[in-house]
């Protein structure tokens, strides 16, 4: 097994498109990392380079303690897992799993010994006389993580190998592959667009934009702290509500202005985010995740001046909760980072569409709340887990001035 490193790496076509820039990312032997982000933003490119599929315009690349910059990829020790799944029709999955061994002129019994194995760890041991087209895509896939385990490798690097399944088989094998990396303990690099299945599966998760690494860290701190506008609207389902405020004193308080309404803000949340003081009198985009708002008559003790009303515009019942879609007396925030995460959802607030001041906002009701279509609610606000942003440089305020 070995560590990963990328130091500098940047990546330029010939017609001068630049698909990475100036990459660095380090990842520890044994350790999962997830690379995530919108179509297009060079996550697939960089493990390419590692994998030694592209080539490498600056920077270096280090698998275990050699720089690969100028080795093939076959002589990388890697194993590579696809989207596609790239088996061979014609051959069984025994022989299919077997393959690249064969191709090194493993003795025999070695190359049964591993495949037998490999077979074992994937529950694959009744399939191995099977031609593909005989198999699932779930069973498919396992194929394709056969063929990568037995190589044994010191590293597997991974694109996208769920994006063919079924939403139901994908939550399956999401469990099924970190729990095989677990096992095995072999550092895995992991490429994917679905943040969900990012934050489920990587020991650390690195959000990458147009070419640039915004943030890498575990996935809770990703969650509670992003670094700045871009990675909070991308992480979090549904997406975090964008909303344009300003920060006054009230005596000893400090309120969010969002409209012609005003929130006050605990304690707890100025003493986790102290550079908030410095902004009172300016404007800020402020961040609520969904879970964030819940229906006032769930909660009736809630103060008055956490609260928000709002028309329902639509209510979705899921059983265990309720997705409520509130128009509330606010301005969806618009900036280029917006614009550019509504695109990757092909949502309005791609072209910046809003209704004068009123902005729909999202919220995760528990599962008792009746309220309804059509009507003026109460949504009630828990501003300990607000986020705020400078709208001039796209900045989680947390600690500095």
């Amino acid at each position: 097994m070995a560590a990963v490193s990328l130091t500098n790496v940047s990546k330029v076509y010939p017609d001068g498109t630049r698909a990475v820039s100036r990459l660095d990312l380090d990842t520890e032997d044994g350790e999962f990392v997830v690379l995530v982000g919108p179509s297009g933003c060079g996550k697939t490119t960089a493990l390419r380079m590692v994998a030694g599929l592209e080539e490498i315009t600056d920077g270096e690349v280090r698998i275990g303690d050699r720089v690969v910059n100028w080795l093939p990829a076959r002589d990388r020790d890697i194993a590579m897992v696809f989207q596609s799944y790239a088996l061979y029709p014609h051959l069984s999955v025994r022989d299919n799993i077997a393959f690249g061994l064969k191709l090194r002129k493993l003795e025999k019994s070695e190359i049964e010994h591993r495949v037998a194995n490999a077979a074992r760890i994937l529950g694959l041991d009744q399939l191995l006389d099977r031609k593909p087209r005989a198999l699932s895509g779930g069973q498919r896939q396992r194929v394709a993580m056969g063929r990568a385990i037995v190589r044994e490798p010191q590293a597997f690097l991974m694109d996208e190998p769920l994006s063919n399944l079924d939403a139901k088989l994908r939550v399956q094998m999401r469990a099924e592959i970190s729990a095989l990396q677990r096992d095995l303990g072999v550092t895995t690099i992991y490429v994917t667009h679905d943040q969900v299945e990012a934050m489920t599966m990587g020991d650390r998760v690195a959000v990458m934009r147009k070419g640039e690494l915004q943030q890498l860290a575990r996935p809770e701190e990703l969650y509670d702290r992003p670094v700045n506008l871009f990675v909070a609207g991308f992480i979090g389902s549904p997406a975090m509500n964008l909303l344009e405020a300003r920060l006054e004193r009230s005596g000893q308080q400090l309120d969010v202005i969002l409209g012609e309404e005003r929130i006050r803000l605990d304690d707890e949340t100025l003493e986790s985010r102290p550079a908030l003081a410095s902004h009172t009198g300016r404007d800020v985009i402020v961040g609520i995740r969904p879970e964030e708002l819940e229906d006032a008559a769930l909660d009736p003790d809630a103060p008055s001046d956490r609260r928000l009303k709002g028309k329902l515009e639509l209510r979705e019942a899921l059983g265990s909760e309720v997705m409520a879609h509130v128009a509330v007396d606010a301005r969806a925030a618009v900036t280029d980072d917006v614009r550019e995460l509504a695109a990757d959802m092909e949502a309005p607030e791609a072209r910046g569409e809003r209704e004068g001041d009123a902005t729909t906002v999202v919220g995760r009701f528990g599962s008792r709340s009746e309220v309804r279509e059509g009507e003026q609610i109460e949504v009630v606000v828990d501003t300990r887990g607000l986020h705020f942003f400078d709208p001039e440089t796209s900045l989680g305020i947390y600690d500095g001035g």
